[in-house]
């Protein structure tokens, strides 16, 4: 058994803000970070367009980034966190400035700033296109500097451990504590269990659960899966935001993002034949939000059949294209592209998770001891949607309050630990001797043509109910899967993505009223045959 005092499960701007934050407070602490793939990978490595925060006070002011915020997420928000956020904002930003990320300054030292869909005001602070990576070299940068701080590559969590681990305890679903999780060792093959008076999930969305999605490889629901096997509350799965403009690929898989920031500097959508059409859904056209631009996207290659539309960059100042979206432009030219004379071919593809584990201001969860930050949680910020840019800043924000209350609780030091006295190391039940990956690949790409088909951007009541029973299909032959086959992360993944598609499934077929991201045709007609009578 391995004991740390804080167990950090994620390494993105969530995971590692949070780490630094209790490093510099609380030198003695041991503090144990665990990821799944190399230290580097994750969701805030892939955020090209940058992170929405008031800087220009002359132009911009919080309420008006507040009111963006609200109308984006179409009033599902939590205002108080809205606001919160926000204003908190600056003072994050500067911290993440002092800890060595570089971001994109005029002549005049004055930071560049981007506008994306949704925003009334340039706000986004950009590191290039790449403003992710830029974050995350930093950050792991300042990691290496801490002596209090151990990284685990490649060590894939299973589950929490909670009181259902506990021999003869009897378990009361409204009082459960989290004290670390059992983790497999990639390398060793080996099961470890660590424990943690504190444990913080930041293991970001779940984009795989579709066949198209922004998100890397690692993106498959891992957190939110164990939370909901763990008990604790999740909400709000309905909300999944599909950016308008990836790259189009034949291949299933990560698609390349062709940033909204490219729009927000005068790129234009047109059909095929070069016709514009964004101005029949919103008089923003291509900068209203993300929900709106996907929707319009998909409708039109519906009416028109066509395999995807196209994002024209022609009349875009060359050499501005160049310098604010270098990978952009490198990656158009790879692909046979040439942004400057041809229409850069875009489609939907899923991207980010507005719903997840409940949290409160403090990134609290249900569990006791147990933290959520970032894309793998609803903290009432981003609403029925996100608005772009604004989910590296609510890591940096809740990463800091989520840190002063472990401090907090640290200090207090009101932790007991006898049950873990008696829970077991994992037990692989039974003569677990199939390796099954041909079944495990099958099941997924079932899975995510399933989700893809029946629970995708626009959804209907007969396609959710279609999905929900091929859901419980899939379920049952994996949990099959799971009882006979060695533990491997593929096995686990699939595990999980069958966990977040029964939620999304699940809290879909409980919406009454389309909102943001959420779009059941049915509830369209129904709402249109009220309004006429």
């Amino acid at each position: 058994m391995i004991k740390a005092d804080v167990l950090v499960i994620g390494s993105g701007i969530s995971g590692l803000s949070y780490a630094i934050k209790i490093s510099e407070k609380m030198p003695d602490a041991q503090i144990i970070i665990v990821t799944k793939a190399d230290e580097d990978e994750s969701n805030t490595k892939y955020a090209q367009g940058g992170l929405a925060v008031v800087t220009d006070f002359d132009k911009d002011n919080f309420q008006k980034h507040i009111d963006d915020t609200m109308r984006a997420g179409d009033g599902e928000n939590n205002r108080e966190i809205v606001e919160m956020v926000i204003k908190e904002g600056p003072a994050r930003f500067q911290e993440l400035v002092d800890w060595g990320t570089h971001f994109d300054t005029e002549k005049d030292g004055d930071f560049k700033l981007g506008r994306e869909g949704g925003h009334t005001e340039n706000r986004i602070v950009h590191h290039k296109d790449i403003t992710g990576a830029e974050i995350e070299r930093a950050l792991l940068e300042t990691i290496r500097k801490s002596n209090n701080i151990e990284m685990l590559a490649h060590h894939y969590v299973i589950d929490l451990i909670t009181q259902h681990h506990v021999p003869g305890k009897e378990l009361n679903t409204d009082d459960i504590s989290c004290y670390g999780a059992y983790i497999l060792d990639e390398k060793s093959k080996k099961i470890k269990k660590i424990t943690a008076k504190i444990t913080l999930v930041a293991t970001g969305g779940a984009g795989h659960v579709y066949k198209n999605t922004t998100n890397p490889v690692i993106a498959t629901g891992d957190g939110i899966a164990f939370v909901h096997r763990a008990r604790g509350k999740v909400s709000n799965m309905q909300y999944y935001q599909f950016h308008p403009t990836a790259l189009f690929s034949k291949r299933d898989g990560m698609l390349f993002l062709i940033s909204e920031a490219v729009r927000g500097d005068g790129a234009k959508l047109r059909l095929k034949n070069g016709e514009k059409f964004m101005h029949k859904y919103d008089e923003r056209e291509e900068l209203a939000s993300r929900d709106i631009v996907a929707r319009a996207i998909d409708n039109e290659m519906k009416i028109s059949g066509d395999d995807y539309m196209g994002l024209d960059c022609r009349e875009m100042d060359h050499e501005k294209f160049k310098e604010h979206f270098p990978n952009i432009y490198q990656k158009c030219l790879d692909e046979g592209i040439d942004p400057f004379k041809q229409l850069i071919p875009v489609v939907p593809a899923c991207h980010y998770l507005m719903g997840g584990i409940e949290t409160d201001r403090h990134g609290q969860s249900s569990i006791k001891n147990l933290f959520a930050v970032g894309e793998c949680t609803n903290s009432g910020l981003h609403g029925a949607n996100r608005l772009a840019s604004n989910s590296l800043l609510e890591g940096l924000v809740f990463g800091h309050n989520a840190a002063m209350k472990t401090i907090e609780l640290l200090e207090i030091n009101d932790f007991n630990f006898e049950d873990l006295k008696s829970v077991p190391e994992w037990n692989e039940e039974g003569m677990k001797m199939m390796d099954e990956m041909v079944m495990v690949s099958y099941l997924r790409r079932q899975l995510q043509e399933m989700m893809s088909d029946l629970v995708a951007i626009v959804r209907s009541n007969a396609r959710l109910e279609l999905a929900q029973k091929k859901q419980r299909e899939i379920y049952e032959a994996v949990t099959e899967l799971y009882n006979y086959s060695i533990m491997s992360p593929q096995l686990s993944e699939l595990r999980n993505l069958v966990n977040i598609s029964y939620l999304i499934i699940k809290h879909s077929l409980q919406m009454k009223e389309n909102k943001g991201s959420f779009y059941n045709k049915d509830l369209a007609k129904k709402s249109l045959i009220i309004s006429e009578n």
